[in-house]
């Protein structure tokens, strides 16, 4: 099986009213889940990652533990920090996003191989609209 996942995060203020929101296709491009949640006062680093989470969190339910091993996952984002973070390229240095980083580990520790790229903020408009909506309703 093969997947992406397209998320985004973002807040209002840095910290502030903050939301994540994800976009799950399966390799025919078909939308086979959303996810978008409220986060409270939240930085838009911490609303990144926490939109990736809540992916994982989903595709978990949707996928067997047993074919989980030999499914493969690109995640792409507009998030430059969180791709270049998760492919060691920049050193996670910040307390909070240190946690966020083991949580997303542990989110996507039973998957085949999972990927990270950037992809620019005009081609993740859909998750960036899950994360907005979440946004609108907690505020």
């Amino acid at each position: 099986m093969k997947f992406a996942i397209h998320a985004d995060g973002g807040s209002r203020g840095n910290p502030g009213p903050a939301g994540s929101g994800a976009v799950i296709r399966n390799e025919g491009g078909e939308i086979v889940l959303t996810v978008s949640q409220f986060l409270g006062e939240r930085t838009n680093n911490y609303a990144e990652y926490e939109a990736v989470i809540l992916a994982f969190h989903a595709l978990q339910k949707l996928v067997p533990e047993a074919a989980r091993s030999s499914t493969e996952v690109t995640v792409k984002m507009d998030s430059e920090l969180v791709v270049k973070q998760v492919n060691k390229e920049y050193k996670v240095k910040h307390p909070v996003l240190k946690e966020q980083f083991a949580r997303l580990g542990d989110a996507i520790r039973s998957f085949g191989v999972v990927t990270f790229t950037h992809v620019p903020r005009a081609q993740n408009s859909d998750a960036d609209a899950l994360a907005n909506d979440a946004m609108d309703r907690g505020s």
